[in-house]
């Protein structure tokens, strides 16, 4: 199931080291098939408070996710980005093809039942 690396970039300087950083970056991916799917810039905002830039990488699977940003390859350029660019970065697995959200519904309701009747026995 594909995974990805999503990045919430806040107070974005374009410094030297973040041009290298960009310049740099697919070839740490490409070992583990990563590929931008959104890379900035800042999107529409339709509802709430959204500042900074948004990053979606998208890699096979979890294993290869966490194998990139592990990778002495990607922990090399890293201080380049981060030195320069506040922001957040998170390694998520997403859904699969068949995902319903009916059913995530159903699960989180028969939990909240279930605490709830723990919370009064």
């Amino acid at each position: 199931m594909a995974a990805y690396g999503f990045a919430h970039l806040r107070d974005r300087r374009h410094h030297p080291d973040v041009l290298e950083y960009l310049e740099r970056i697919q070839d740490t991916l490409d070992p583990f098939h990563g590929r931008f799917v959104i890379h900035g810039p800042p999107a529409e905002v339709v509802e709430g408070d959204w500042r900074g830039s948004m990053v979606l990488i998208e890699f096979p699977g979890l294993p290869e996710a966490r194998a990139w940003y592990g990778s002495p390859a990607y922990q090399e350029i890293l201080r380049l980005r981060t030195d320069h660019i506040v922001g957040d970065l998170l390694l998520i697995e997403g859904v699969g093809p068949d995902y319903d959200p009916r059913q995530r519904a159903a699960k989180l309701r028969a939990e909240a039942q279930a605490a709830a009747g723990a919370a009064t026995a």
